[in-house]
């Protein structure tokens, strides 16, 4: 029998969908049982299998996948031979019907063994072709920095923000590394301004639009419209992560009230709802409730009426748009329509008086909501997902002086420790008290960056302890020694039909690019060589595939700009308030170049790198680049005029 293999994830519109019309059909069951071994995947758990039949169902179609993805494979070898997404229950929209599908394919299966196993060869190689060793050969650059901002800037949607068109995803490595370009160039004197408007711009509209949820925080994954209007309503951790670090740097680095709010919004949204007791980050939040996509988002406006004061409510109904005709299925989906300073001369009030309004209108209507049946909420606790949440939460509690988040990323971390690193290995999901599966490198790269961002918030000596266990599993298990770069899985791996090594960002960063990044600040960090001839390695085995489309590699770009031009470490030693002013003054700004650690006096058993730098009266500190680090520094003046090449600050008006 051949197999037929559906990929999807707990919050997908169309895998529920789909799971309604056909897998819980019991015809359609049958047919399937009679036909098929039939195999079902949550992609969150197994990206390892999700990216090669994603690939495979590029090569077999020529059109992009998604989910779910449907996929029929031969059973000897597991290569596919045929590949779809979703198909209705019966004809319509120019597919064919589920059950009509699965009788053809299965009688070509019969019939054309021989042209299968030829097509599966084909495939095979292709994939190889995709995946196998492409060698060490391109030279190292820092043109390709500049080729991905003009890629970025031929994408980028002047009236909306973002890149391209509808349908609208964030992209927010894209969107750090214009943030990290711009703050570069104004420390060489010479500021891209328009780099900082495309990430400005599009995190402004963002924020505005209905991506966002305007009453309870937290971005939605993606709109189906130019205008960020309406989304496909699912909320993913691995989108909000991302998202509320850059908010919380753009804060900080235009001065802008919008991104502050967006970025504490989000922030609490992520402690109240998605937060486990043990302090696992939960994956997502369903589109879906009471079978309706969107319902508990969208409403009626007398609802909205009857809750609000007259005048609160005609602020409400301007601002969000309730004046207008409805926007989602007869119903209205929140999000700004007009800005604050039209308000203002419309109101006669001061923009800060409108806002305070608008938050007590938006609470009345949030705990409204709160009424509703919720959507489902997928509770896995995905390791690398997590890793994304920690550094985006120690970032927000670093940046906005919220020690809450800074605690809430601690609670994450420990529960990584305590469930899932077991034997020194990392499994990749628990659920429900069950912690299996072999971590994949996005797990091991993305939580040791997590945990560098944690140690700059606060120090805690285990921490740094657990990074470099993780880094050198990650160096034993995922490096490609001969050809470079990290795999995405381990050697001792189950085998599967090909073992996938990728440098493209995709919906989270590149697993090589977050690594060679973390590996690049605790190689200088701790001085290891071997940490750094490895973000060599990556690299130049990356280089090709920058050099085709440089604006798709944002994370590796961000690893080079690191590479070549190593962040400023700042150590700190001392004790008590002037270590925590210190610590404070040097990470209050947006200064993405620089790495800054204050560790007490008391700290035992560092490395030796950072056992050097040794306490020195009430504060001293230590400031490397590269490999060499400077004299002692006791006098605050004197630190500061060393800071000043990596501060940055822009205002920008909302």
């Amino acid at each position: 029998m051949p197999i037929l293999l559906s990929i999807g994830y707990s919050a997908c519109h169309w895998c529920h969908v789909m799971a309604h019309e056909s897998f819980e059909d019991a015809e359609t069951a049958k047919l399937m049982n009679a036909l098929y071994v039939n195999i079902k995947i949550d992609r969150e758990e197994r990206p390892d299998l999700d990216k090669i039949y994603q690939t495979a169902h590029s090569l077999l179609t020529q059109r992009a996948g998604g989910w779910p993805l449907t996929m029929i494979l031969t059973p000897g070898d597991q290569i596919p031979f045929f590949a779809g997404t979703y198909f209705p229950e019966t004809p319509r929209h120019g597919l064919p019907g589920f059950t009509e599908l699965l009788r053809h394919v299965e009688g070509q299966y019969r019939q054309h063994r021989s042209e299968i196993a030829d097509q599966n060869d084909a495939m095979r190689k292709a994939l190889n072709k995709v995946y196998g060793p492409q060698g060490i050969s391109a030279p190292l650059e820092s043109g390709a920095g500049i080729r991905a901002r003009g890629e970025l800037e031929q994408a980028f949607d002047s009236q909306h923000g973002g890149f391209g068109s509808a349908p609208k995803f964030p992209h927010p490595t894209n969107l750090e590394f214009l943030l990290h370009h711009w703050a570069v160039s104004a420390q060489q004197g010479n500021p891209d301004q328009r780099a900082l408007h495309m990430a400005a711009l599009t995190l402004k509209k963002m924020a505005l639009g209905g991506i966002y949820d305007h009453l309870g925080g937290g971005f939605c994954r993606y709109c189906v419209d130019d205008s960020w209007t309406i989304p496909h309503f699912e909320k993913m951790l691995y989108d909000n992560g991302p998202l509320l670090t850059l908010y919380s740097q753009a804060a900080v680095a235009t001065a802008s009230p919008l991104f502050e709010r967006t970025a504490l919004e989000t922030a609490n949204w992520v402690m109240r709802e998605m937060q486990s007791p043990e302090g696992g980050y939960y994956s997502s939040l369903d589109a879906d409730s009471e079978g309706e996509e969107g319902k508990y988002y969208a409403w009626e406006t007398d609802e909205i009426q009857s809750a609000l004061a007259d005048q609160n409510h005609k602020l409400f109904a301007r601002r969000f748009g309730l004046d207008r005709p409805p926007n989602f299925e007869g119903k209205w989906h929140l999000r700004a329509h007009v800005e604050l300073t039209t308000l203002a001369t419309e109101f006669g009030q001061t923009p800060a008086e409108l806002m305070h309004s608008l938050d007590r209108s938006r609470q009345t209507l949030f705990q409204q909501r709160e009424n509703r049946i919720r959507p489902g909420r997928d509770e896995k606790i995905l390791t690398s997902w997590n890793a994304l949440m920690i550094k985006a939460m120690a970032s927000a509690g670093r940046l906005l002086d919220k020690p809450q988040f800074i605690e809430s990323a601690e609670r994450a971390l420990d529960f990584i420790q305590r469930q899932l690193w077991k034997e020194n290995r990392l499994l990749a999901t628990y659920k429900d008290g069950r912690a299996h599966l072999n971590a994949y490198l996005d797990d091991y790269g993305f939580l040791i960056d997590g945990i560098l961002e944690l140690l700059q918030a606060r120090w805690r000596e285990a921490d740094l302890s657990f990074a470099r266990a993780l880094t050198e599993v990650l160096l034993e298990q995922f490096e490609d020694r001969e050809h470079g770069g990290f795999y995405f899985t381990s050697r001792d791996h189950e085998q599967l039909i090909q073992r996938v090594k990728t440098f493209p960002d995709e919906a989270t960063p590149s697993g090589n690019g977050i690594a060679a990044s973390a590996l690049a600040r605790l190689g200088h960090l701790l001085g290891e060589p071997r940490y750094l001839e490895a973000v060599e390695r990556t690299l130049k085995a990356a280089a090709n595939s920058i050099n085709n489309t440089p604006s798709a590699h944002a994370s590796l770009l961000l690893a080079l700009e690191h590479h070549l031009r190593p962040q400023q470490v700042v150590i700190l030693r001392g004790q008590g308030e002037t270590l925590t002013d210190w610590h404070r003054r040097c990470t209050k700004d947006h200064a993405p170049q620089r790495f800054t650690l204050a560790i007490p006096n008391e700290a035992q058993n560092l490395p030796e790198a950072l056992a050097a730098k040794t306490p020195h009266g009430e504060i001293v500190a230590y400031i490397c680049e590269g490999m060499t680090c400077s004299a002692p520094i006791t006098q605050w003046q004197e630190l500061q005029k060393a800071l000043t090449k990596t501060t940055v600050k822009f205002a920008l008006e909302d």
